[in-house]
């Protein structure tokens, strides 16, 4: 449940310091990809500096420690050819959820990858070769990314990114997550600052079901689902230059009844499997991944003073920027 006060994408704010209003948080946005300048660190502890309560005293403590603990890299699941097919959707779910848990979710106000939801399928594949690579903590938007990347060939299992829009104390919040289906049976994957917005199982036997079991989330914690916005599925195709459709259809929760939604829903269901194929994607299961060996040099060179707090020092370019609600979408 992320408040999104940031400014326009278009904006090139570099010289100027995040304002914060009622309701909203403004985070930086590197563009200009890995690795991590200085001058971006310092413009992210600049600001964990103005957010934090311990402030310059906590920043101050992690840059000059000498005893920071070493941070695991943690591996992404690999499944091999000649098992892959024997390892239900639903485990390949779960362990790559496990995954981008162990990455752990992005405070720091800095988003280490930039998303944009126009560019290529095949250019943002990359962008989550570089998230595996650096093994940073990542936000709702980028973890949608390296799911759909590391879920590329699994046939039976279809993704589609699923948008929220809710309120609380009068503020609006946005979060996605991949939805996921298989065999009649629907889940999600993502990364949130809370555990039940972010990680369904894939056993829901409706998309309806799953809707309204984030629906009862945001309500425990105390939020309004007011807007639910579902994609097309997504291509199976690593090289792909076709775009993610983010909003083929819109539900405005607060003004549906639960039976209108399910009818709804149905009836998208029944559309996307006739315009979408659903039928297995040709290929080896993990090929691409299997392909690419994140791993085969360190993530950490020149290391940067107090880089270790973060999951790598390597690093972007200084180009900083604030992101557009329309582009990013946090999570909580």
């Amino acid at each position: 449940m992320d408040r999104d006060a940031s400014k326009s994408d278009d904006e090139d704010d570099k010289s100027k310091e995040p304002s914060f209003t009622p309701g909203g948080v403004l985070f930086y946005v590197n563009k200009d990809g890995v690795p991590l300048s200085s001058k971006t660190l310092q413009k992210m502890w600049d600001h964990v500096a103005k957010v934090h309560p311990e402030g310059e005293k906590m920043v101050e403590g992690i840059q000059t420690s000498d005893s920071l603990p070493k941070v695991a890299i943690p591996q992404p699941p690999s499944f091999h050819p000649a098992t892959s097919a024997a390892t239900s959707p639903a485990s390949k779910v779960q362990s790559i959820q496990h995954y981008m848990s162990q990455l752990q979710y992005n405070h720091t106000g800095m988003q280490f990858f930039e998303i944009k939801k126009t560019r290529p399928l095949a250019g943002l594949l990359e962008v989550a070769k570089d998230m595996i690579r650096e093994s940073l903590p990542i936000k709702c938007l980028e973890a949608v990314i390296l799911g759909i990347y590391l879920t590329n060939g699994t046939s039976n299992l279809h993704r589609f990114p699923i948008s929220f829009k809710t309120s609380f104390s009068g503020h609006v919040h946005s979060h996605v997550v991949l939805g996921v289906c298989s065999s009649g049976r629907y889940g999600a994957m993502g990364m949130s600052r809370r555990e039940d917005l972010m990680y369904k199982p894939l056993e829901f036997q409706s998309l309806s079901d799953l809707i309204y079991d984030f629906e009862e989330s945001y309500a425990s914690n105390f939020h309004t689902l007011r807007k639910v916005k579902i994609g097309w599925p997504v291509s199976h195709d690593p090289h792909s230059m076709e775009t993610i459709n983010w909003k083929a259809t819109t539900l405005k929760m607060v003004k549906l009844s639960r039976p209108d939604v399910e009818k709804s829903l149905d009836k998208f269901v029944r559309e996307m499997k006739t315009r979408h194929s659903w039928s297995s994607f040709q290929g080896s299961s993990y090929q691409h991944v299997k392909d690419f060996s994140p791993y085969s040099t360190s993530p950490r060179k020149e290391p940067f003073v107090g880089s270790h707090s973060l999951r790598n020092s390597r690093g972007y370019s200084p180009a900083v920027v604030f992101t557009s609600k329309d582009t990013e979408v946090e999570s909580d």
